[in-house]
């Protein structure tokens, strides 16, 4: 239970340092606080957008590693790679509200990926998905299965 509490403290300072990131970006690049990331998503050149595909890469690579160094069985690896994800992608949003009171709620629109092309959803999905994958994940713990 230790190991899924030190993963959760990873996964939630990943969500900061990535929220700090967006911040930054959105300053310099004119977005205002308030506005989603869909409609600023039509002025980005190709070039931004490949920049922010890879960053999405090195995060997705991060998780992968550290489920194969934390994991000993390849579904221990999956559900390590899951908890730590939940928690990045839950905190993340919670670290823009913080930050900039952005999202101004749980159904503004994100951009949640955009690989291979951008994935467009109101911002509850990937909370609920999130909220839901700890839970399970967590209740599995609790009850000895995992």
């Amino acid at each position: 239970m230790e190991k899924f509490l030190l993963l959760a403290v990873f996964g939630i300072a990943m969500a900061h340092l990535e929220g700090v990131v967006v911040v930054y970006l959105r300053k310099i690049l004119g977005i205002n606080d308030s506005q989603s990331n869909i409609e600023s998503l039509k002025n980005f050149s190709k070039q931004y957008i490949f920049i922010e595909q890879t960053r999405e890469v090195a995060t997705i690579v991060m998780l992968v590693i550290l489920a194969f160094l934390v994991g000993e069985t390849w579904l221990d690896r999956i559900i390590v790679f899951l908890w730590t994800f939940a928690f990045w992608d839950l905190f993340y949003y919670l670290s823009l509200y913080i930050l900039i009171k952005w999202p101004s709620k749980l159904t503004t629109i994100d951009v949640l990926f955009l690989i291979p092309r951008p994935w467009i959803a109101p911002v509850w999905f990937p909370i609920g998905i999130s909220s839901i994958t700890i839970i399970i994940i967590t209740v599995l713990l609790l009850t000895s299965v995992l």
